[in-house]
């Protein structure tokens, strides 16, 4: 894709946020913007009738979401490299945008160098992302490897008896509920505090409610 002319799909519903990604990808002799999309319904037309190498889309859309756009084209042009460009960085929105199929993101506030130099990333195979969006994900990842680290760690018989310390029971209610010496609660107690890296009961409890370890409900 790098050794010929690149054409791009814009869908951005700001008038002047458009025409400066026009610009600036304009400016690029190898990039040809194909369409300047306002609406959700423009880039999804633009999508089926055009056959571009990338599309660049808003999220927050008047008529529909960047989301519904991300997934059509990689459904009907799973070739097409699809890149994020919005004013929404929250959880929410980064990872739906990236489990849909985006493969860059960057927030609204990238200079309009930046983002000329993040679509050359982008159609030489890399994912432009914008460093407080990269931080975030980081933390996401971190964050789900720690909790399947907890899944396996913690036995069935530990979660057991994390739940009926949750619930309030004593160690011997614990111990008479699962059928096991009330002298092997504890044991089991020390080995889930190591486990978890905490402190107290109400530290464990807190730690498998968050992870969602336990359901006290």
């Amino acid at each position: 894709m790098t050794d010929r002319e690149v054409d791009i799909i814009l869908v951005e519903d700001d008038p002047v946020m458009l025409q400066s990604l026009q610009t600036s990808i304009g400016s690029e002799g190898d990039f040809t913007v194909r369409a300047a999309c306002a609406s959700y319904a423009e880039g999804s037309k633009a999508i089926d009738t055009i056959p571009a190498d990338v599309l660049i889309t808003d999220l927050k859309l008047p008529d529909g979401h960047g989301f519904d756009l991300i997934r059509q084209a990689r459904k009907t042009r799973p070739e097409m490299e699809i890149m994020v460009i919005s004013v929404l960085g929250d959880e929410q929105s980064v990872v739906t945008a990236i489990a849909s199929g985006a493969s860059g993101f960057l927030l609204k506030d990238s200079r309009p160098l930046d983002i000329a130099q993040s679509v050359k990333q982008l159609v030489a195979g890399k994912s432009p992302i914008s460093t407080s969006v990269a931080r975030f994900i980081i933390q996401i990842v971190q964050g789900t490897e720690k909790d399947n680290q907890s899944d396996e760690l913690l036995t069935k018989r530990e979660m057991d008896i994390l739940w009926g310390i949750a619930k309030g029971f004593t160690y011997k209610d614990v111990a008479e509920k699962l059928g096991i010496s009330s002298n092997t609660v504890p044991t089991h107690i020390k080995n889930i505090y190591r486990k978890l890296e905490v402190n107290s009961r109400g530290e464990a409890v807190f730690e498998a409610i968050q992870r969602g370890l336990i359901n006290i409900s």
